[in-house]
């Protein structure tokens, strides 16, 4: 039985005599050295981009918007712009200013990314003659909860 496996080991190439095998073995062997030290860079650029995001991110969250409302008269519609810093529940507030005034939202447009902005269109619903000066201030009011904060009013 020993010279039967002694017959198959010499008739069968040995792996680590076999020349092209063993230099395909290396080619991977540094392939997979270059992918996994690639990988690494990758990795360490991401948390390197991750952190300058958050570090971004927190800046964002102190910059101080001073408060910006502007009113426009367009016809019969008035064009509401407001811009101040997020925080509180400014678009419910300013709606009920306008409902105050007796203004009615014909379109609105609202974005809390950063701060808090708002675009919108109002009628006056007994069509008397609302100042643009009374809307400006009661849209002041409304998002003048959180003291602090600048005004600039255009």
């Amino acid at each position: 039985m020993a010279n039967k496996i002694k017959k198959r080991a010499v008739s069968r190439p040995s792996l680590t005599n076999s020349k092209p095998v063993k230099g395909s073995i290396l080619n991977v062997l540094a392939h997979f050295h270059k992918v996994r030290v690639k990988l690494e860079e990758i990795q360490r650029e991401y948390q390197n981009l991750m952190a300058i995001r958050n570090e971004y991110l927190a800046l964002l969250n102190h910059i101080q918007i001073p408060k910006e409302v502007k009113v426009e008269k367009n016809g019969q519609e008035f064009v509401v712009k407001v811009r101040c810093n997020k925080g509180g529940d400014e678009l419910v507030s300013i709606v009920e200013a306008f409902e105050q005034l007796g203004l009615n939202v014909v379109q609105a447009r609202v974005c809390c990314n950063n701060f808090f902005a708002m675009e919108a269109i109002v009628v006056d619903q007994d069509q008397q003659t609302t100042d643009i000066k009374d809307i400006t201030q009661a849209v002041l009011k409304a998002i003048e909860k959180r003291g602090g904060e600048r005004m600039l009013v255009t």
